[in-house]
C-alpha cells in the first residue's frame, strides 16, 4: 500500500465508495446503494487500487470477491467511518440506553440537597448510567472541570474562570440549629446571645472564614467556633444536649424543623444569600448527554 503523511492528497469520499463495494461485492449494486453511475463507480475502484496497492476486489465467478487485504481492512473502515459519521452528525443521546459514567463533584450540602433527587431520575430514566461523586475544595473542583477530571459540580463559584460555565440552581439563605433547652422560652437568639454562645462549624478550617464570618465581620464581631467537623453528617447530633449553635443553608435543616429537641430559627443578623450552582466546562455545553444531566439537577 502507497502511505502518504498528506491527506489533502487523498480523496477520503473512496472510502465511503470501498464501504459500499465491500458490503456489495458488486459494482452495479454499489453503485445503486451510493446513487452514483456505474462508470463513476468502476473509475473510484480503479483509484482505489491504486491508492492501496491492491485489486481490492477480484472476479470470481460472475461476481466480485474482496482480496485478503481488503478483508482486513474492512473492520477499521467501518469503524472509521461509523466514528467519522457520529463526528460529523452525532446519535442523539438515548438515556433508556446511555450506558456511560458521569463523575460528579459536589458537597456534602450538595450530596444532602440535590443528589437523593437526582439519583431517583437516573434510576427512573437511564438506569445505564453510572454516578461518581468525588468531595474536593473549590479550587480543586474548579481545577477537575478544566482538565476534565470532572463532568459537572454542585456549589459556590463566583470566582469561576471563563472556560466555566454555570446555572444557578437556586438562591439559599442561612439557618441556626439549637438544642431547644438551652434556648430561652421566646425562641430564637439576640446577636448578643449569638456571640456569647459557642458555635459548630461544618465544612472548613475555623480560621478560613465563610458567609456568616465575613457578615459578622463586617459588623465588628467574630464568633467563638468551638468544634468544627469536615463532614455535616454528625453536625446535628453534636449540638442535641449541648449550647453549641450551628449556622448553616436552610436546606440542610428541614429535616429537623419538626422536632421537638431541637430549634431552628433565622440567624440574629444580615446574611445574604447565595446561589447553588451547577457548573461545567464549556467543551460540554453542547454535548446532549451532559445538556440531559444538567436538567436533571433542578
Amino acid at each position: 500500500m502507497h502511505t502518504t503523511n498528506n491527506l489533502r492528497g487523498v480523496d477520503l469520499n473512496l472510502l465511503v465508495v470501498l464501504e459500499a463495494l465491500l458490503a456489495e461485492q458488486h459494482v452495479s449494486r454499489a453503485a445503486v446503494r451510493l446513487n452514483m453511475s456505474q462508470p463513476a463507480v468502476s473509475h473510484a475502484l480503479a483509484r482505489l487500487r491504486q491508492l492501496f496497492d491492491d485489486p481490492l476486489l477480484i472476479r470470481h465467478g460472475g461476481g466480485l470477491t474482496a482480496s485478503a487485504m481488503a478483508q482486513s481492512l474492512r473492520p477499521e473502515l467501518t469503524a472509521t467511518l461509523d466514528g467519522v459519521r457520529r463526528l460529523i452528525r452525532p446519535e442523539p443521546f438515548e438515556p433508556e440506553r446511555a450506558r456511560q459514567t458521569f463523575r460528579l463533584a459536589m458537597s456534602d450540602y450538595g450530596s444532602q440537597v440535590v443528589l437523593p433527587a437526582l439519583t431517583r431520575a437516573l434510576r427512573r430514566e437511564a438506569p445505564g448510567i453510572q454516578i461518581r461523586v468525588v468531595h474536593l475544595s473549590r479550587e480543586a473542583t474548579l481545577r477537575a472541570l478544566q482538565e476534565a477530571e470532572v463532568d459537572v459540580a454542585l456549589g459556590v463559584f463566583a470566582d469561576a474562570p471563563a472556560p466555566i460555565r454555570q446555572q444557578a440552581l437556586f438562591s439559599e439563605t442561612f439557618a441556626c440549629l439549637a438544642d431547644r433547652s438551652h434556648m430561652p422560652p421566646a425562641g430564637g437568639l439576640s446577636l448578643s446571645e449569638y456571640l456569647q454562645r459557642p458555635h459548630l462549624l461544618v465544612g472548613m478550617p475555623p480560621d478560613a472564614g465563610s458567609e456568616v464570618d465575613r457578615a459578622l465581620a463586617a459588623l465588628g464581631h467574630r464568633r467563638n467556633v468551638a468544634i468544627s467537623v469536615p463532614h455535616w453528617s454528625t453536625a446535628a447530633d453534636l449540638v442535641i444536649g449541648t449550647d453549641l449553635v450551628l449556622t448553616v443553608s436552610s436546606r440542610t435543616l428541614r429535616p429537623y424543623r419538626t422536632r421537638g429537641d431541637l430549634a431552628v430559627f433565622k440567624p440574629p443578623f444580615p446574611v445574604a444569600a447565595f446561589d447553588f450552582s451547577q457548573a461545567w466546562h464549556e467543551r460540554h455545553s453542547a454535548d446532549s448527554a451532559h445538556e440531559w444531566l444538567r436538567l436533571r439537577t433542578h
